[in-house]
């Protein structure tokens, strides 16, 4: 069984593979008493909020953890899946802007360190590109 800071940092990865945006762990265990750790994250489109919550619990499921419980499949807007120790919120931009989660829980304490692989390679891809324009 994984530690729950390992499992959250374990999901972060796994979501960012998958194309999350903005992803967040956050260390809840001193805010709340139904679960260790969060991760919210944000998919660009309801279909990317599925396919990241159906990759999750397959990804999960091979190293051997059944998600308990998660709520929002069907309208893809807001997905919660409950790890026990790790709670997963799944975002459409538009609810993640409007419920602002991270504020709720985020104490300025409590934020994990975790850096998206593929945002960073995105973010230096476009600005090769600006460079690249720019000398045309």
């Amino acid at each position: 069984m994984m530690e729950p800071r390992e499992m959250a940092l374990q999901i972060a990865r796994i979501l960012d593979k998958k194309g999350a945006r903005d992803i967040s762990v956050l260390d809840v265990s001193h805010l709340s008493s139904i679960a260790d750790y969060m991760v919210v994250c944000t998919g660009r489109n309801a279909q990317l909020v599925h396919a990241l919550s159906r990759d999750l619990d397959d990804k999960m499921l091979e190293l051997g953890v059944d998600v308990r419980r998660r709520e929002g499949v069907n309208e893809s807007r807001w997905i919660v899946m409950d790890y026990d120790c790790v709670i997963v919120h799944i975002f459409h931009p538009d609810d993640r802007e409007y419920y602002n989660i991270d504020r709720l829980w985020m104490d300025g304490s409590n934020v994990v360190d975790f850096h998206s692989e593929y945002e960073e390679d995105e973010l230096r891809d476009s600005h090769e590109r600006a460079g690249m324009g720019a000398a045309l």
